[in-house]
């Protein structure tokens, strides 16, 4: 930027960093002209000039000038501004004319950045590169971007103790004897992430090692402490403040925080007093939407002023824009030595101010002098967009009808949520607040002079006047202070401190959610929405959460609450689960919300399922105001299965006294019916087998047998089957799109299996003309939720990571499938087109010289190795992810890792590789290659009865097998001819493949499910008929017979039936003209398996019947040295639950913990064989259950789940 004028005095203030595409402000002043003025502003970048305002003037003025920035970021380093001050007065004073430029980023600095530039590669400062004038330059990293050379050196490292830091901010330095030091500490992490709830200990150093305690702190929300100390009865001398977290020594620890505070000395008989302007200080944070007076006390002093008075000039600043800017006028009598007194401006107070608006007010004074003053005003929440919420009625009862009125600004998107209060009773700080989204850096309090205004406010100055010296000086590590006359010191002083910041009706109740509502709702032009709503059975209260989205901006409602109650109310306590034979104590808690008291009548509901015997007498009993009263039985299930326990009480009429008073019959609500499920297991481990087939009849029926059997030693009572039948081979998958596998979810891969079948059912189904909208708004609902739950598992650079302790391996394989995925799902839901732009950019910077990608670690399933590297497999497959998102076969990066793959197939060793080289040759039509391949995976092909499949070795990998298999069958169907033999030949493969699946239409695990269901997805696109109809008849071994009815217009119906016999033949028969997709699913139960071959785990319970913790072992035990990622199930026993806190203090190999219903999953990186790992687990006994009987643990690979180990657990405790 360049200015020009022509002048007398001027004074010009502007930002030194502006966001580029925005308006920012450049503020001008001029004093005394004796000739027009002529200003011409300019900005420079790249050699260009562009002329932003080109004005004179012969009259003085203050003025803000607004202009477009159109440039990239704009950095303003503090020795690259020159005043450009043109004026023949005052050529003796400045020699010559110079430029006020903003320079783009660009230090100079001994020709170094010249000098990367040169050659072509660039540099990261490690820890910053010193003050604004470049003196000092730290460690570098270096990136060569056109050579391809990386430089990796070894350096050794210091392990520090020091786990975070207490400083002072916003506290004086200096101060007057008596009066009230006001101050702030801040705690942070060695993260520099704030800690709240942190006891902090202010102390007075009075000596070396020699302390006195002044106050103890506890930090708030934002790792803040304010502390306030009366100096009135300290010693007049200077103070050492320390703040420490732990009086005394220890390790770990925190950096304690220091200040001096450096007493005020009385004026020298001989001191000459000077100007000076003061800000007072508000105590309340200013109101939003008014307009606000501040109060300037001002002293001129020895000022000679011929117009008779002076201008304070005053800019408001907030967020690093000039939000207001203006002036007042100050009189100033020519017969007085000395001006003193107040001046008020009004600020007009708005949103864009908030949480700081930070004031500077200055004054030129005849003399050439500036003085100023700046000050920070905390200012109310507030937001442009103005959001209102309300309940109608207000005050409701459970499972009433209701309706949330919302009002904000036209064309709003608002979302609403509506969550228990209990919640964030347990997890404080998660409710969106104003706080959380006004919260910026804490700023610096205040400054008395120009140089600390600037440093302050972080503005630039350009001007011709002489600024006026510091107030301080420091010497030999001494402060000195400028002396003041009388009290204007201490006004000026004291007005630096900032005001510290302000926290026969019944009701049968089954839906008891922790989440009542959480959705997104679209504003209209009228402004406003209503939202119909039922309310849940929990008697609780509910805080409603509402923030919109506008063109005009953000809004944020206040908080509002809706209480749920009524007269009395019922609680039952019982657990999750049990396990058959055990009992426990049923209790019915009845609480009276009334004034006066009731007769209470509570009757369980009878039921074959369960028997309950009372524990005492349960009769009518008083219950009075505000009383409680607990009714138990001991209840026995006697059945499998979900069980509902239903509970009633009642409030009855009755001759009989309460507390000497008649008994009340309320009105409303005087039957409260409480239904909860209690599931009840079997003993031992649950077994599943399914039993699937295709069956595609062309005129003659098609018939299946399958004899089931159970093992001898089946838990009794714990079998059951099912049949299930549809018309399409993906119907089982869209029946059950949240829970293709009975498997965790709790990381980025397991994450995107979830999200990606969603994508190639939706792709099958538009193809097809089948997409209905419930069954599109079904999935992208999925889609919307999986796409912003895996943004939480990208990194910085775009990557994207299973979790904590994965290596570089995995980062590479996930990034191209999220890639991928997310290609094909911006047909359906919106993705961030720069997020898919900044992973695509970190992959292409893995390729290696050669064309493959280099890996760095292990890949995601060890079985996948064999006689090619790693890095082919690898690159096969981000390269088929890279051609899947349309990528050309001549884009650079897609071209030279084709060069790679080419390269490597004189190598078939290795059968996963060569099926994912297929489909990648496939997808680049490379049909020579391609041919090549496929002939080769032919050869090698296992074929019996009609099914055709793959496998990576003599060793049986079911889930490999899926994944080899369906990358064949996708290279059979890719490619862009093909004939009816490819279409036969690839239904061997989906035939066998249907045959693998579960009982909830995935596979093994999350890699053969993605894959086989993209594989299905496309065999049905290509095989796809509007006609035809068949019939399914099941015959059991008993003789029964079931019939099911398959056609177009039921197709993707998932139709299923309980079946009796589950021992025995079943027989399928299948007539007519239409596929059917039959599965038969056996469930039974057996005693836990206590050999394994490849893994061992053993549970030893750490009890001493007062604080209860277990302890898993687990040990690895196969051929590799070490395994894929590991999981650890563990069941709590029936009424125990995990300590929350337990939870917490995991070891460096644990990745991950959640928990499920009654289950605690542990995720595990890997284990290492033959080494022993341990998991340290605390519980708590919530529901004491008697006969308990023991918990089943187990262990398993995740990519290989056949390859497992149980064992059960028992309380020792009585």
């Amino acid at each position: 930027m360049c200015l020009e004028v022509s002048c007398h005095w001027v004074l010009i203030f502007l930002l030194p960093v502006i966001q580029a595409g925005s308006e920012a402000k450049l503020c001008a002043s001029l004093l005394q002209p004796n000739e027009t003025l002529v200003m011409t502003i300019s900005l420079m970048a790249d050699g260009q000039n562009k002329r932003l305002l080109h004005e004179s003037s012969d009259q003085e003025f203050h003025r803000c000038f607004q202009f477009q920035v159109s440039p990239p970021l704009v950095d303003i380093p503090n020795h690259s501004i020159k005043s450009v001050l043109y004026c023949s007065a005052l050529m003796h004073r400045l020699g010559s004319l110079c430029n006020a430029s903003l320079f783009y980023g660009k230090c100079q600095c001994g020709g170094l950045p010249e000098l990367f530039s040169a050659l072509q590669f660039s540099f990261c400062v490690v820890h910053g590169v010193g003050t604004g004038n470049c003196e000092t330059y730290h460690p570098i990293i270096v990136c060569f971007h056109l050579t391809g050379i990386t430089r990796s050196e070894e350096k050794n490292i210091e392990l520090s103790y020091v786990i975070g830091e207490l400083t002072f901010v916003d506290t004086p330095q200096i101060y007057a004897h008596g009066s009230i030091i006001e101050g702030k500490i801040n705690a942070v992490r060695f993260n520099n992430t704030a800690i709240s709830d942190m006891i902090v200990y202010l102390f007075e150093e009075k000596g070396w090692s020699s302390y006195l305690r002044l106050q103890n702190l506890t930090t708030d929300g934002r790792g803040i402490a304010r502390f306030s100390v009366n100096t009135t009865s300290m010693p007049k001398e200077n103070i050492n403040l320390v703040v420490m977290e732990y009086p005394g020594y220890r390790v770990p620890y925190f950096n304690r925080g220091q200040h001096v505070l450096s007493l005020i000395q009385p004026a020298a008989p001989d001191s000459k007093p000077s100007s000076s302007l003061a800000i007072q200080k508000v105590e309340k944070p200013l109101a939003c939407g008014q307009a606000v007076s501040i109060t300037i006390r001002y002293a001129i002093v020895g000022e000679t002023v011929p117009k008779g008075s002076v201008d304070v000039l005053y800019l408001a600043l907030s967020r690093g824009v000039i939000v207001q800017h203006g002036h007042v006028n100050v009189t100033v009598h020519q017969d007085r030595p000395v001006a003193e007194g107040v001046v008020t401006l009004k600020l007009a107070v708005v949103p864009e101010m908030a949480p700081v608006v930070q004031l500077l007010v200055y004054s030129m004074l005849p003399s050439e002098t500036v003085i100023a003053h700046s000050m920070n005003f905390p200012t109310e929440k507030c937001f442009r967009n103005k959001v209102l919420v309300e309940f109608s009625p207000s005050n409701v009862v459970p499972g009433e009808e209701n309706t949330l009125h919302l009002s904000a600004q036209p064309g709003s998107l608002c979302g609403l949520s509506a969550v228990d209060q209990s919640v964030g009773i347990m997890e404080p700080g998660t409710r969106l607040d104003a706080d959380k989204v006004t919260l910026l850096t804490e700023v610096n309090n205040s400054g008395t002079t120009i140089p600390t205004v600037l440093v302050t406010l972080g503005l630039k100055l350009a001007t011709n006047l002489d600024i006026r010296v510091p107030s301080c000086l420091s010497y030999q590590g001494n402060q000195y202070y400028r002396s003041y006359a009388g009290p204007r010191l201490e006004m000026a002083v004291a007005g630096g401190l900032a005001a510290p910041p302000p926290p026969p009706i019944q009701t049968v109740r089954t839906f008891f959610p922790e989440t009542w509502f959480w959705d997104l709702v679209e504003v209209g032009e009228s402004g406003s929405a209503d939202v119909p709503l039922t309310v849940p059975d929990t008697i609780t209260t509910w805080e409603t959460e509402v923030f919109c989205l506008a063109p005009s901006g953000f809004g944020l409602a206040p908080l509002v609450k809706l209480t749920v109650s009524q007269p009395f109310f019922l609680e039952l306590t019982l657990p999750y689960s049990v396990i058959r034979g055990e009992h426990f104590e049923l209790k019915a808690t009845v609480f009276n919300y009334l004034s006066k008291c009731i007769m209470v009548s509570v009757t369980p509901a009878l039921s074959s399922n369960y028997t309950l015997t009372p524990l005492r007498d349960v009769q009518d009993s008083c219950l009075c105001a505000n009383g409680r009263k607990t009714f138990s039985w001991t209840m026995a299930p006697s059945v499998l299965g979900v069980l509902n326990v239903s509970v009633s009480a009642a409030a009855v009429q009755s001759h009989t006294a309460c507390d000497n008073g008649v008994v009340n019959v309320p009105e409303r609500g005087r039957i409260d019916t409480v239904t909860r499920s209690l599931l009840v297991k079997a003993e031992g481990t649950e077994k599943t087998h399914t039993y699937n087939w295709l069956l595609c009849p062309t005129g003659d029926s098609l018939t299946e047998e399958v004899e089931l059997q159970l093992p001898q030693n089946v838990v009794d009572g714990s079998d059951r089957i099912s049949l299930s039948v549809l018309g399409d081979i993906l119907g089982r998958a869209l029946n059950n799109l949240d829970g293709l596998l009975q498997m965790p979810y709790g990381c980025g891969e397991q994450n995107m299996a979830l999200l990606s079948p969603n994508i190639y059912i939706l792709e099958y189904l538009r193809n097809t003309k089948q997409l209905i909208p419930a069954i599109l708004d079904k999935a992208t609902k999925f889609l919307t939720s999986g796409y912003q739950r895996q943004l939480n598992y990208k990194n910085a650079d775009g990557a994207y990571i299973l979790g904590l302790f994965f290596t570089y391996g995995c980062f590479f394989r996930l990034t191209a499938f999220v890639l991928r995925s997310f290609g094909k799902a911006q047909s359906f839901i919106y993705v961030d087109p720069a997020t898919m732009e900044q992973s695509k950019t970190w992959l292409e910077r893995q390729q290696g010289k050669h064309g493959c990608f280099r890996i760095l670690g292990k890949l995601l399933n060890n079985r996948m190795k064999g006689g090619v590297t790693d890095e082919v497999t690898l690159t096969a497959y981000i390269t088929a992810s890279m051609l899947e998102l349309n990528m050309s076969v001549s884009d650079p990066v897609v071209d030279h890792s084709l060069s790679c793959l080419k390269n490597s197939t004189s190598d078939l060793s290795n059968t996963y590789a060569t099926a994912l080289l297929a489909y990648t040759f496939t997808l680049a039509g490379d049909m020579e290659t391609r041919a090549r391949l496929l002939q080769h995976l032919n050869a090698i092909s296992f074929q019996e009865g009609g099914l055709l499949h793959w496998s990576q070795s003599s060793e049986t990998s079911p889930s490999l097998e899926v994944e080899i298999s369906s990358y064949v069958l996708l290279a059979s169907l890719s490619a862009s001819s093909r004939s009816t033999s490819d279409l036969g030949y690839a239904s061997r493969i989906v035939r066998w493949l249907v045959r693998q699946q579960n009982a909830y239409g995935g596979f093994s695990s999350t890699q053969d499910t993605v894959v086989a269901l993209q594989a299905l997805a496309l065999y049905s696109t290509r095989v796809f008929s509007r006609g035809g109809a068949s019939t399914v008849a099941v015959r059991s071994p008993s003789g029964e017979q079931c019939l099911f009815h398959v056609n177009q217009s039921n197709k993707l119906l998932y139709q299923e039936r309980a079946l009796q016999d589950t021992e025995g033949k079943y027989s399928v028969e299948v007539k007519g003209s239409a596929c059917a997709s039959v599965q038969v699913v056996l469930h039974y139960n057996i005693p836990t398996p206590t050999r394994s071959t490849t893994f061992s785990i053993q549970v030893t319970p750490d009890v001493d019947c007062n604080s209860k913790s277990l302890r898993p072992r687990v040990t690895y035990h196969g051929k590799e040295l070490t395994t894929n990622m590991i999981l650890v199930d563990l069941k709590m026993l029936s009424g125990f639950s995990p300590d929350p806190d337990s939870l917490g203090r995991v070891s460096c190999c644990v990745d991950r913990v959640d928990i499920k219903d009654d289950h605690v999953l542990t995720y595990l990186t890997e284990l290492t064989s033959l080494f022993p790992f341990h998991i340290t687990l605390d519980i708590i006994q919530e529901v004491p259950v008697q006969n308990l009987k023991p918990a089943v643990v187990q262990i398993y690979d995740y990519y290989q789940p056949s390859d497992q180990a149980e064992t059960e657990y028992v309380f020792p405790c009585k």
